[in-house]
């Protein structure tokens, strides 16, 4: 029963890094935006996400679940960063409408993602490897966020 507890607060704290995505929504100013054409359709952004935030979930639980929280400080140390980081880019990109600056937040989410995986793999290894969808993901916002900011930015020649 602790045990599933436990799987309910992963649980939660995953989803609760989506609520920026229900709360800045991409609205006009991103509808405004030039984006390039291999750019998913805006549908498809949900159901994938709640996917990516059930196997986050199901990660750190695994961690948890063979090292407990004192034998695995570190490596959910940086599952709960990525996660803080995985919170902040909808509000930086949709809220503050700072193209720039959730490209350098995406880099840094991304960074993190890599060092979850790489501290979860002793662990965990399948823990690890359920994680791999959620880097892929975050690899293809982050060259779309690079994109779009490159597409309307004012760059000097």
């Amino acid at each position: 029963m602790a045990s599933l507890l436990v799987l309910l607060g992963f649980g939660v704290a995953s989803f609760a890094a989506g609520i920026g995505g229900i709360v800045f929504r991409p609205g006009q100013w991103y509808q405004q935006l030039d984006k390039p054409s291999w750019r998913p359709p805006d549908w498809l952004f949900a159901p994938v996400w709640t996917l990516l935030y059930a196997m986050i979930a199901l990660a750190g639980w695994l961690v948890w679940r063979e090292a407990g929280f004192g034998g695995a400080e570190l490596p959910l140390s940086a599952y709960g960063i990525q996660l803080l980081l995985n919170a902040a880019w909808s509000p930086i990109f949709f809220g503050l409408h700072r193209i720039g600056w959730a490209l350098v937040e995406m880099v840094l989410l991304w960074l993190s993602i890599v060092a979850t995986i790489v501290l979860f793999y002793p662990i965990h290894p399948a823990a690890a490897a359920v994680l791999v969808p959620y880097l892929c993901w975050v690899s293809f916002a982050l060259l779309l966020n690079f994109s779009v900011w490159r597409r309307n930015s004012v760059i000097p020649s």
